[in-house]
């Protein structure tokens, strides 16, 4: 008994440590930009894509070293390519709606992200059949009858390792500070000599990078990629970061938590709790919208009227 829950709580750390890394994009860009970007997820999705085409390609550079090496270095390349992505799509798209009404830019990345996914079915070799994909890392070891695979700690770890930094990045350098300050005022900031543009194509290329990463330890947790996996990671990420409060780093961590929590606890409590995990998600969403709109560390906002 003492194995399995051990083994529960294992998956509990590894699915809030993937939910983790796409509520801190969701969080970040709506603290900086004000704007609650719908498509992050199927912009994050596109990483296991990316990924799945470059490890062809890296594979002659990382030969010597084997395959988990060639993935490691596809994975990489896909994080800095789906940055990237980032920033085009919010110079291309997003920007033209910074000062538009609220519902402007939802309608919007709601309708880039069915772009996005019906590009990967159009464009991707085979892209509406679901992709197998690798595991990164295998093997295991155990303690007394506790089985610990090395993925599990590879994706908790790395999560811990891409908030530290985020946060570090955010309180200790100079790129952080101006972050912060174009998400406390923007006209301010300019009047300090930043320059809000660049503070946004530096927070899409963080969030982007950092969903990416979260996109990629979903599809190896799953072993599969579908081009539409990108509207239930995306959902599941946002209904954490509005659990913990939009624009927090830590409720964006807290919110994660929680969900996976219920995502493990619906599994092995209810009948077919698979079928239903994304029912009680939501529902708990709801509930803490209902009661606390701000989010459980969000604050209010009142508008003068």
């Amino acid at each position: 008994m003492d194995a399995l829950v051990a083994q529960h709580l294992l998956n509990w750390l590894v699915l809030a440590s993937i939910y983790t890394l796409l509520a801190l994009g969701f969080s970040l860009l709506f603290g900086v930009l004000d704007v609650i970007h719908f498509s992050h997820g199927d912009v994050a999705m596109v990483a296991p894509f990316v990924a799945l085409l470059a490890v062809q390609t890296v594979a002659t550079v990382a030969a010597p070293m084997g395959a988990p090496a060639a993935l490691l270095l596809a994975i990489l390349v896909s994080m800095v390519a789906i940055g990237l992505l980032g920033v085009l799509l919010d110079w291309l798209v997003i920007r033209r709606f910074r000062n538009a009404p609220a519902m402007m830019a939802l309608v919007a990345t709601v309708a880039l992200g069915t772009v996005i996914r019906e590009m990967i079915r159009t464009f991707y070799p085979q892209g509406s059949n679901p992709k197998p994909f690798p595991a990164i890392a295998s093997g295991s070891f155990t303690i007394g009858d506790f089985v610990v695979p090395a993925f599990s700690l590879i994706v908790i770890g790395v999560s811990v390792a891409m908030v530290v930094a985020l946060f570090a990045l955010l309180t200790h350098t100079p790129v952080g500070i101006r972050i912060r300050a174009v998400a406390e005022d923007r006209n301010i900031a300019r009047l300090m000599a930043i320059r809000p543009n660049q503070i946004f194509a530096v927070t899409f290329f963080i969030a982007s990078a950092v969903g990416a990463t979260g996109a990629v330890f979903f599809v190896s947790h799953a072993g599969v990629v579908r081009f539409d996996f990108g509207v239930q990671l995306g959902l599941i990420g946002f209904s954490a970061a509005v659990i913990g409060g939009l624009g927090s780093m830590q409720g964006a961590i807290l919110g994660a938590l929680l969900i996976a929590g219920v995502d493990v606890f619906v599994q092995i409590a209810v009948p077919d709790g698979a079928s239903y995990r994304l029912v009680f998600m939501f529902v708990l969403t709801i509930l803490v919208l209902v009661l606390k709109p701000s989010g459980l560390l969000g604050k209010p906002v009142f508008e003068k009227v």
